[in-house]
């Protein structure tokens, strides 16, 4: 009796629904159409770093704070903007860290740190997750935003990092305006070095010194994931206060500084630049997730938390990887931090 009944429904939607709907659908065109529907949207997500360090609440006033959370989420926010509209990870990166390099708050463009000498030089570099191409600048004292430059080593030219004066003499082939290096200046950089040189002076300083301990910090970066599924990473700084004899961290060293790769992730490092370059601490990271098959999370703490405090170094690290997952990663009282996750949530923080 059921198969009867079973039968007769199956042919009264036969031919009912012929009625209501002359078009037919094949059963290729109706698992399509139900893929179609089930087809999740393509996750992006954005995370950035300000500098890492001795950053305490009890030393930071109020207004001062809201400067640094405000300037964080308007640069998240502008590189989320374009990653939204289906903007590639490179672009996203270089226009975020361009708000940064743009503001006095940060170790990056108009606010970098002052030189032995009383000038600014600045590093940058930038990878394609994609390609596994990069691109990178040293010691350019004459280039408003270093990372746009390291952009266009990768891109225009045969090389992946050029430094000083060569640097800027390939900025000027591509059609950058060298600014003045009176651009840099920032009263409160200036004094910071002042300060620093006193204590030189006066033979107090040693390299345990908080305050010169944390004269390197301020780094920016930045880690991408596009709607392609595609990763890129960036960083922009001035470098250390006091630094002497051309000295160059890790900022713009591939490996060290940044690094980027599809199969993985993309690292973004800030922090003591000298043990973040013999930790190779970016590519580390990426490595430790290839061969040893950690997550993101367990191989940004693994080399922050064990690797470079051992070898005397601290700092932190943003990082990203091909499904958006997120790691923030520290070894110091606070780092200037934000993202929007693949959610769309948006977080900025600055303390441990």
């Amino acid at each position: 009796m059921f198969k009867i009944l079973t039968f007769s429904f199956l042919l009264f939607c036969s031919f009912g629904c012929k009625n209501i709907d002359e078009k037919q659908f094949s059963y290729d065109e109706i698992q399509d159409a139900v893929a179609k529907k089930e087809e999740k949207s393509p996750k992006f997500a954005l995370v950035i770093h300000g500098g890492a360090g001795t950053i305490l609440k009890e030393n930071m006033s109020d207004s001062l704070e809201n400067a640094y959370r405000a300037k964080l989420e308007e640069a998240i926010r502008t590189g989320y903007a374009i990653l939204e509209k289906g903007g590639p990870s490179l672009e996203a990166v270089m226009r975020t860290i361009n708000v940064l390099e743009d503001s006095p708050l940060f170790n990056a463009g108009k606010g970098a740190v002052f030189t032995h000498e009383e000038t600014n030089e600045l590093d940058a570099s930038i990878m394609d997750g994609a390609t596994l191409n990069a691109g990178a600048v040293a010691g350019v004292t004459h280039i408003k935003n270093p990372i746009n430059l390291a952009y266009e080593v990768m891109e225009n030219s045969p090389h992946v990092l050029l430094a000083g004066k060569g640097a800027e003499e390939f900025a000027q082939t591509r059609g950058f305006d060298l600014v003045d290096p009176s651009y840099f200046y920032t009263e409160n950089r200036f004094q910071s070095l002042q300060r620093i040189k006193e204590k030189e002076a006066n033979k107090t300083a040693a390299l345990w010194d908080p305050y010169i301990k944390n004269s390197k910090f301020g780094t920016v970066g930045c880690v991408a994931l596009d709607k392609a599924g595609n990763i890129a990473a960036g960083t922009s700084t001035g470098g250390m206060t006091n630094k002497r004899w051309n000295r160059i961290g890790d900022s713009p060293i591939i490996g060290a500084g940044t690094y980027a790769n599809n199969n993985t992730c993309g690292v973004s490092s800030t922090g003591w630049g000298e043990y973040f370059i013999r930790a190779l601490v970016a590519h580390d990271i990426s490595a430790l997730m290839e061969y040893k098959g950690l997550t993101l999370q367990e191989a940004a703490a693994e080399v922050i938390q064990k690797k470079v405090p051992t070898l005397g170094g601290d700092g932190g690290v943003v990082a990203l990887d091909r499904e958006g997952n997120i790691a923030m990663e520290f070894n110091t009282a606070g780092m200037y931090r934000a993202y929007i996750d693949i959610n769309g949530e948006l977080y900025v923080g600055i303390y441990k």
